[in-house]
């Protein structure tokens, strides 16, 4: 390969980095033929960008970057690595999770993930990654925690409606009788004789 086809690469790669918000670092080494092509279709599938890059040019296009910072990484580039980039935060970790619970391997191995500027380091950190919530879903669950009240108390005033009408009712009839009760009904209190 000449310097001419690395820096193409390393730009690719650079692309790739910069516009990806969720990258995984992945060990595959160790795949058969077989299991890689089923690991490809999974990553299609998913919408899962898989990448088998080699490790001295992939560091060159991760110093390269301004806006990331993916020096937390570089101890990670040792053996095989292979970058899933994909739009979710946790597509590429259920990939892995799925791939490894159907084919009994122990690879793919997850070395790290950089999402949405957060690092995380580490093939025990796959459970939490798989679990992890993209920012539409944050944001439905607020909006649903945010409508549940007012949608009770719309629901609870429209159903209402009839025994509100008959409650204010009740009480403006109940409201004129206490004004009467009061000013032609109500006893005089008698005095208590003072103590001389």
């Amino acid at each position: 390969m000449n310097r001419e086809e690395k820096k193409n690469i390393i730009d690719s790669i650079s692309v790739k980095l910069k516009e990806g918000n969720s990258i995984y670092f992945t060990k595959i080494h160790g795949l058969d033929s077989v299991q890689t092509a089923s690991l490809r279709r999974l990553c299609f599938e998913g919408g899962v960008s898989l990448l088998v890059v080699k490790n001295r040019l992939l560091r060159k296009a991760m110093e390269g970057q301004k806006d990331k910072d993916f020096s937390d990484f570089f101890d990670l580039l040792k053996e095989n690595t292979s970058l899933m980039i994909s739009e979710s935060s946790k597509a590429p970790a259920k990939i892995i999770k799925d791939f490894l619970e159907k084919n009994g391997t122990e690879t793919p191995l997850l070395k790290g993930a950089h999402i949405d500027n957060e690092i995380y380091l580490g093939h025990e950190k796959l459970d939490l990654l798989s679990n992890l919530k993209s920012r539409e879903e944050l944001i439905g669950d607020v909006l649903g925690l945010l409508q549940s009240p007012i949608k009770n108390l719309v629901s609870a005033l429209s159903s209402g409606s009839n025994n509100l009408t008959g409650l204010l009712k009740t009480l403006a009839d109940n409201n004129e009788g206490l004004k009467k009760i009061t000013k032609e009904e109500a006893p005089v209190a008698e005095e208590a004789p003072v103590a001389e």
